[in-house]
């Protein structure tokens, strides 16, 4: 990568290793300015939609640091998520979105919800988008994001509109792809151009961010980074389980057999992970029995994690209930504000174009990340 020039000159009279830094900055600011300018933030860093978690308190939080803070509607109705939306708009003057379930069975009035409440930016998750609800959205002057696990849905979602586009990889947690975040950014982000990409999945540090902006992502989304800000409202024992994890910790569900699908997720092993193999082994023999049709064993399994997930983060139950999480849990060592998240992601990233600007230089910096934050 060509490092953009500054002037010489003033970086002089500034010294060496606060010239490199503020050459450091004005560089990032250079590489994610498309996604700040598609937001309207000052970092291209979107939070991750999590239900239960991504509400009002750590929305407004993550937007009122600079960043763009996203609501998880997951299952509210159009009424509840009005009054979220309310709810956030009351806590923060600055922008932020709204992640709405294509699968949701209320899907267009959920649209018009944030529309008529003036979200200036949705985003369809959850499975591919019908034409008619982006184009509801972009008839409104709203930008709508898209998920795209693969180039070629990719290429599709432009064609219906989406205004931009999200890859995430299969690091991240909840519900996930089969592919990788690192091999989803090559395949997708040197041939999208016409729409701002953001990437997802695995990213927890400034220095992975950096590598993607300088592939060409506008930006980043991060959501298990966010669950042990001090802002969210997650539960103190299931902090305390991300706090404790590692990478390997943070593992996907398990199908026994093809003939019942089990959607991916990813999430923390605990007791509950273990109770689910076993209820699909009973299960599944009870099919083999003709005890029960097979339609009716794939609706039991598939409400096996019913409310397990709100069991977890509002009601602490770390045991039977799920426990959503991406590899980058391993990451989390302790309970930060927003603000400090926000602020270490940017210094880390400014710190590994600092001490490339010094090389140049030819005065190395012995501690970069230490100045900026000095």
């Amino acid at each position: 990568m060509q490092l953009q020039r500054t002037d010489g000159q003033a970086d002089r009279k500034l010294g060496p290793a606060v010239g490199a830094n503020a050459a450091a900055r004005r560089q990032l600011a250079s590489l994610w300015q498309r996604g700040c300018e598609f937001f309207g933030c000052e970092r291209a860093i979107m939070g991750g939609a999590m239900t239960w978690v991504s509400e009002r308190n750590l929305v407004a939080a993550i937007s009122n640091s600079g960043g763009f803070g996203v609501i998880a509607s997951g299952a509210m109705t159009p009424e509840l998520l009005d009054a979220e939306i309310a709810a956030t708009m009351a806590l923060t003057q600055r922008p932020f979105g709204v992640n709405l379930i294509t699968m949701h069975p209320r899907l267009m009035e959920l649209i018009e919800v944030c529309l008529a409440r003036r979200v200036g930016h949705v985003v369809l998750a959850g499975g591919l988008p019908t034409g008619p609800a982006i184009q509801r959205i972009n008839a409104a002057g709203v930008k709508a994001m898209c998920f795209a696990p693969a180039l070629v849905i990719a290429k599709k979602l432009l064609r219906m509109g989406a205004d931009a586009i999200v890859i995430e990889g299969s690091e991240a947690g909840g519900h996930i792809g089969p592919v990788s975040t690192s091999v989803l950014a090559q395949e997708i982000l040197p041939h999208i151009r016409e729409v701002p990409v953001f990437v997802a999945g695995g990213i927890a540090r400034g220095e992975a961010m950096l590598a993607y902006l300088e592939m060409g992502a506008a930006g980043v989304q991060l959501g298990t980074r966010f669950v042990c800000a001090i802002e969210s409202i997650a539960h103190p024992r299931f902090k305390q389980a991300f706090i404790r994890a590692g990478a390997r910790d943070a593992v996907t569900s398990m199908q026994l057999d093809p003939r019942f699908p089990v959607i991916p997720v990813r999430a923390l092993a605990n007791d509950a992970t273990k109770r689910f193999l076993a209820f699909q082994r009973e299960v599944i023999d009870r099919v083999n029995r003709e005890e029960v049709t097979q339609k009716e064993a794939q609706l039991e399994i598939e409400h096996f994690w019913a409310g397990a997930l709100r069991r977890a983060v509002i009601d602490g139950d770390v045991e039977s209930g799920s426990l959503m999480a991406g590899q980058s849990v391993g990451m989390v060592t302790c309970e930060q504000t927003t603000a400090e998240i926000l602020d270490d992601l940017v210094a880390q990233a400014e710190a590994v174009l600092a001490s490339r600007f010094a090389t140049e230089a030819g005065r190395p910096i012995a501690d970069s990340a230490a100045e900026m934050r000095g």
